[in-house]
């Protein structure tokens, strides 16, 4: 086993046959081959197998196992085997379901799967962190999280958080020196897995992956399996419950059935059956497949959820604070306007192409013979981290506005290669929210320069000298001022302004060297509104969601996308220096009246965070840095960005944008509703119809009157209506109006508003079927018949039931019921079945029906439409 810490870099390349330019993606298909994925070994996943066996613990299930066994013994022969046909269905369509939301939800992990930064073939590229292969070179910046053991080959004010693995709170320094033989936690060399960079940047070499890593020998992988959501808890629960209220009424039925002389063994099994029936032993599962197949569409909208009790949460949504850049935004910056010299100059050209125009007043300039816009751009392209590369279009990696320099410089015909090689870099100080700022050291001949490019305030505080006309001359206080009112003016049009400057220095490392620089320009870029956004922030104005913009930028750039957006209307705009003036108790006076926050920090953010949960609201917050975290963590759904998000970012959310775009959070809280409503549909649905039976047979009962239904006849129909039916209500389509709703109460209950629903439901059911019951024994003599009459009608009843279970505020005389077509095919399935049991000889003798005719027909229809008379609208208020 080799040290790798106590070797250079160099001799730590040469170990793993690879270079500072990475290793070819060929050769990573090879070692990944004889290395294997880099990833720990997981806990044994449960089997299809086992997953079938598990349908059979229910206690409900364990009644319809005795009941099969009592009717077996008593020579019931044909009831035993339908019973056992019954149970083994009912456990069928808990698997499949179960099978399908384990299923789904393993897809969306393997959306969500991190991704690492590498160098192959001399190119930088993202590739999934699980086929990383020692001797790839990885590049790290703040906010990863290190995918595999490495030994770092060049670092820049790099710390790492590795608390994970050595338990040591505050975040390591580490950098590029051989070490001697020391322990773990020692190794500044060395970079771990699971462990996070929460400073600077680096590049390393991977030496170990998967089981092989430090934090593969030590540890087993605790796998974090899905818990509960809390509907899925309340559900849960309140089946229990509704179970053993069925089995005491069930029961109490049975006994006065044996007390009034009917048969024990017949009222034994007609409990067992009332009971089964009664107890909504599919609404688990249900509920289950309705949130996975939810959350899978949700992904296909591009918003990967992370946990399922954000979808129940997203219903409640009453805020929405939101980043600007990137996420309101395209995320493709363009420098447009470049002052420097005291002079305006135009740039041509959008996105990230390199082609563009130089421009004053309208007419085109060389730009390499302007010496300050030169410098400048020099500058912006050398301090800054971005890649850009073509591949089948021009594209950034890295960092968005960065990449926008990079760009301006290319059009002006720099080298950005060249420059790199011909200045190459010594030192940096990172960008960090706090500072605002980011500089970098670079020898220049003999010479060492620091180059400075952040916040146009921030980068003035720092100068004391600027560039005019080739000459550097002092910077005078109303020069600042005239340079302030000129990122006002550019601002106010909607531009992101940074500042360059530099200085020359003679070492590069010491306290000093962002200190008295020389101002060279301004660089403004624009970023322009997504094209969908508008439309996104009137829909949530419509479904009574506050939207709040927050941003690091100008004040002035934040107002004019805010008001092109519509989101900015008679709101009050706070910056951060105006926040940190606010105590708590004076900000939680007028937070609900601002919809703008300017150059503010992630701290700030987490106030406001916590300030509007004070008030009561249920907040989304997007973020993409490690300093969001704790932002994301407090609100209720924290939303991270999939595509400039760091790693912390995304593990401290509870949904992850795959786009990056405002829209998909909306999009998002509409899916969450449309869930939500459609639980409640098949909720009511279910229950509505599951008790009916109870009443009327225990009233036939207490009547002294034969029973209307078999056993067997009793679980068919659960069997019919308990699957299918209701999972196609778990699938219905949209309510038009969903998003022109106030968010729901998160305190509110599943059942809220619905019970008279379900109660006059079930009671007109009930008063129907038993009228029916006692009309069809005077006109037959046939008890087969009657019940045969009795059991379509149930079955009847409920699948026109269904039709009004689709809406809480329109019957289904206002739907078309033929827009649910799997609810249209599985009622029309259900019928299908149902007249089979009648007509044909073999269901006959299992089911002890017999034939109907069409006076049959006609008696049953008008009892089975009452279900078309319990309308929504006048029962769920």
């Amino acid at each position: 086993m080799v040290d790798w810490h106590t070797l250079d870099s160099a001799e730590v390349l040469k170990e793993l046959n690879t270079s500072e330019s990475g290793i070819s993606e060929l050769e990573a298909q090879i070692r990944l081959k004889a290395t294997g994925y880099n990833e720990l070994k997981k806990k044994k996943k449960i089997t299809p197998l086992t997953l079938f066996l598990n349908q059979f613990k229910s206690f409900l299930v364990l009644i319809l196992v005795i009941a099969a066994v009592i009717s077996y013994l008593i020579e019931n022969i044909i009831d035993a085997i339908l019973i056992g046909i019954i149970i083994i269905v009912n456990a069928l369509f808990g698997f499949i379901q179960e099978f399908k939301a384990e299923k789904t939800l393993e897809s969306l992990k393997k959306l969500s799967a991190p991704h690492a930064k590498v160098i192959r073939d001399g190119k930088e590229k993202l590739v999934d962190a699980r086929e990383l292969v020692p001797g790839d070179i990885l590049v790290i910046n703040e906010g990863d999280r290190i995918p595999a053991d490495a030994r770092i080959i060049e670092a820049f004010n790099l710390k790492v958080d590795e608390s994970s693995l050595t338990g040591e709170s505050i975040p390591v320094t580490k950098f590029d020196k051989i070490l001697k033989d020391v322990p773990l936690p020692e190794r500044r060399n060395m970079l771990y897995m699971g462990t996070v960079a929460t400073y600077g940047r680096a590049r390393a070499v991977v030496v170990n992956t998967g089981m092989s890593t430090e934090i593969g020998k030590i540890a087993t992988l605790i796998q974090t399996t899905e818990q509960e959501t809390p509907l899925q808890a309340k559900i849960n629960s309140f089946g229990k419950w509704l179970g053993v209220i069925a089995i005491i009424i069930a029961g109490v039925a049975a006994l006065i059935g044996v007390l009034k002389n009917y048969a024990p063994v017949d009222m034994l099994l007609t409990s067992a059956a009332l009971a089964v029936s009664a107890v909504p032993e599919g609404l688990p599962a249900l509920l289950t497949i309705t949130l996975a197949i939810g959350v899978q569409t949700m992904s296909r909208n591009k918003a990967i959820v992370r946990k399922l009790s954000a979808v129940e949460t997203l219903g409640s949504t009453t805020v929405i604070l939101a980043d600007k850049t990137g996420t309101m935004t395209t995320n493709e910056m363009t420098v447009k306007k470049i002052f420097v010299n005291n002079q305006e100059i135009d740039v041509g050209g959008s996105g990230f192409e390199p082609v563009g125009e130089f421009s004053i007043k309208g007419k085109t300039i060389d730009p390499k013979k302007n010496n300050e816009l030169v410098t400048a751009l020099t500058i912006s392209a050398l301090c800054n981290n971005a890649v850009l590369t073509k591949e089948n279009k021009w594209q950034i990696i890295g960092d968005p506005t960065e990449g926008a320099l990079l760009v301006a410089a290319q059009k002006a015909g720099l080298d950005i290669k060249n420059l790199n090689k011909k200045y190459p870099r010594v030192n940096e100080i990172p960008f960090s929210s706090e500072r605002k700022m980011m500089s970098t050291v670079h020898k220049v001949g003999k010479t060492l320069f620091v180059y400075s490019k952040g916040a146009p305030e921030v980068i003035l505080s720092r100068c004391n000298r600027i560039l005019r006309n080739s000459h550097e001359s002092r910077l005078t206080e109303i020069q600042k001022q005239d340079i302030l009112a000129t990122v006002r003016e550019l601002a106010g049009k909607g531009l992101r302004l940074l500042a360059v400057a530099y200085n020359e220095t003679k070492e590069h490392h010491h306290e000093n060297l962002e200190k008295n620089l020389v101002f060279v320009g301004l660089l403004g870029m624009i970023d322009p509104p997504r094209p969908e956004v508008k439309n996104a922030i009137k829909t949530c104005s419509e479904a009574g969601i506050k939207v709040i913009m927050i941003t690091g930028d100008h004040k002035d750039t934040a107002v004019a996308i805010a008001r092109d957006i519509g989101l900015l209307k008679d709101g009050k705009i706070l910056t951060g220096e105006e926040l940190d003036k606010l105590n708590d108790n004076e900000l939680e006076k007028i937070i609900e009246d601002v919809e703008v926050y300017a150059r503010v920090s992630p701290v700030h953010k987490s106030r406001i965070v916590r300030l509007l949960r004070k008030k009561g609201h249920i907040v989304a917050v997007t973020g993409d840095g490690v300093n969001d975290a704790p932002a994301l963590k407090d609100a209720h759904i924290g939303v991270a960005m999939g595509i400039k998000g760091t790693d912390v970012a995304k593990e401290a959310s509870e949904m992850v944008l795959s786009d990056d775009n405002f829209s998909t959070i909306v999009k998002a809280i509409e899916q969450g509703r449309i869930i939500y409503d459609n639980i409640r549909k098949f909720i009511r649905f279910i229950l509505a119809v599951n008790f009916d039976e109870i009443f009327y047979i225990t009233l036939a009962i207490l009547l002294g009157l034969p029973l209307p239904l078999l056993p067997i006849q009793i679980l068919m129909i659960n069997l019919m209506t308990d699957s299918l039916p209701a999972l196609g209500l778990g699938l219905d389509a949209k309510d038009e109006n969903i998003m022109k709703r106030k968010p729901r109460n998160p305190k509110e209950s599943i059942l809220s508003r619905m019970l008279p629903f379900i109660l006059v439901a079930g009671i007109v059911d009930a008063i129907a079927s038993l009228a029916l019951f006692l009309i069809t024994l005077e006109l037959h003599d046939s008890i087969d018949k009657v019940r045969t009459i009795i059991f379509t009608n149930e079955v009847l009843f409920e699948l026109f039931f269904v039709f009004n279970c689709r809406s809480e505020n329109k019957s289904v005389f206002q739907i078309n019921p033929f827009s649910n077509k799997f609810l249209t095919l599985s009622v029309i399935g259900a019928l299908l079945l149902q007249i089979a049991i009648v007509y044909l000889p073999f269901f006959n003798i299992v089911f002890h029906t017999v034939p109907l005719n069409l006076f049959d027909w006609l008696l049953i229809i008008p009892f089975a439409a009452t279900g078309l008379l319990v309308l929504p609208k006048l029962f769920i208020r």
